[in-house]
């Protein structure tokens, strides 16, 4: 691979927000960031780099999405790899470059199924899109009374013994787990999965506040999708929503869309947690980038319209709420708004955050010498104009005003 120099962006750097600096790329990482030296003048690039001149543009990490279902027809529960390259694909478009393939609640075949299909597309070579780091197992271990969209027939309780069977000879592609710690077995399952590597979630749970500390002391260290199918706060009672808000080991998700938080809900966590506690996700389903319709999640039929899902009830009308349509730029959009934050508090919750909650922190997540130049350009409105995993730029928008690009 030539080397690639991007040149003149505004560069969310991991120690700060650096004006028309320099980023150089060598062999899929970041070899180096410069700034302008006394005389205003940045480094040459050698004569052999691609040069990407980007004045007037911001060069952002990679968006690291910890919780998505599909994407673009793709469907993590398909188990094939045209659904994880559609998934991927589709949500690079969005500035995402590295994502969780994120199971649904069923039996242990299917899931297990759903492991090993993504474990082999992790092990191929893809350069067409957002990278599949590793896997979410979002159930079976939920309690069904906080079942929300997933289907409560196939939840049970927490089995280290299942769980282990589930990974099914894929060591290390599972980087975390979703179960209700309050239920039977929880204790052992979690012990297990620590031992794996795992990251302990909590969610789709009915814990109560002292349940929910309790759970935190055996380890559990993240909230999934905080506030959504889960106990509540009030006033006698926390429950598992203000244990994940007040305990600070905790890391909250959190479905930025306007729909499934309140706008100053998401300023209160922000608030509490900060986006070094905070981790944005979509929660995304197949159906999203697809036309408004009917579709399914898992066994369970859906209504997608306006760019919200539900659940299509009995009577064919919109039920409750059932994954989303939401992109990582959306998320980050609607979170400099609802939160009133800049651009450099809120980056963070997309990138570094999420990354450390998936084991992945020491390869993505920021812009510093090493890692993966897993990156975004996005322009002055930030749109997405290219994202880039590994040194490829994996989508390339067809906007106007595209920085120009050629040989020094």
């Amino acid at each position: 691979m030539r080397p690639i120099w991007i040149r003149k962006a505004r560069v969310y750097a991991e120690n700060g927000v650096l004006e028309e600096a320099a980023v150089e790329v060598r062999e899929g990482r970041i070899a180096g960031i410069y700034n302008a030296g006394a005389d205003g003048r940045l480094p040459e690039p050698p004569a052999e780099a691609e040069v990407i001149e980007a004045e007037g543009f911001a060069l952002l990490p990679g968006f690291v999405d910890v919780h998505v279902h599909g994407g673009g027809g793709g469907d993590a529960m398909g188990a094939t790899r045209g659904d994880l390259e559609r998934m991927c694909a589709y949500h690079s478009r969005h500035g995402t470059t590295s994502l969780l393939v994120t199971t649904l609640t069923a039996g242990v075949e299917p899931i297990a199924k759903a492991v090993a299909a993504a474990a082999a597309f992790m092990r191929s070579e893809w350069t067409g899109g957002a990278k599949a780091a590793g896997v979410h197992l979002e159930g079976p271990f939920l309690n069904p009374a906080y079942c929300g969209a997933q289907d409560p027939r196939t939840m049970r309780a927490p089995s280290a013994e299942e769980l282990e069977a589930m990974l099914a000879g894929t060591e290390g592609v599972v980087r975390l787990v979703t179960l209700a710690p309050e239920m039977p077995g929880a204790d052992r399952a979690i012990e297990f999965a620590r031992s794996r590597g795992m990251t302990v979630s909590a969610g789709h749970t009915g814990a109560t506040y002292e349940e929910m500390r309790e759970a935190v002391k055996r380890g559990v260290a993240h909230a999934t999708h905080l506030f959504n199918g889960m106990r509540g706060i009030h006033h006698r009672d926390p429950g598992a929503a203000g244990g994940a808000l007040l305990h600070p080991e905790v890391t909250a998700e959190l479905i930025c869309d306007g729909v499934h938080v309140h706008p100053d809900l998401v300023k209160l966590t922000f608030d509490v947690k900060t986006a070094e506690k905070v981790a944005l996700i979509t929660d995304c389903i197949s159906c999203a980038g697809c036309p408004d319709g009917e579709y399914r999640l898992g066994d369970l039929p859906v209504i997608a319209q306006d760019g919200v899902v539900t659940l299509r009830g009995e009577d064919g009308k919109p039920g409750g709420l059932a994954g989303s349509t939401l992109t990582m730029r959306g998320a980050f959009l609607n979170a400099m708004r609802f939160a009133g934050r800049t651009p450099e508090q809120v980056l963070p919750a997309l990138t570094l955050t999420p990354a450390r909650q998936a084991g992945i922190d020491k390869e993505t997540g920021s812009i510093a010498p090493g890692k993966a130049a897993d990156l975004v350009l996005m322009d002055a409105e930030w749109n997405v104009v290219w994202t880039m995993a590994d040194g490829r730029i994996v989508y390339r928008a067809e906007i106007s005003g595209q920085p120009t690009k050629g040989d020094h």
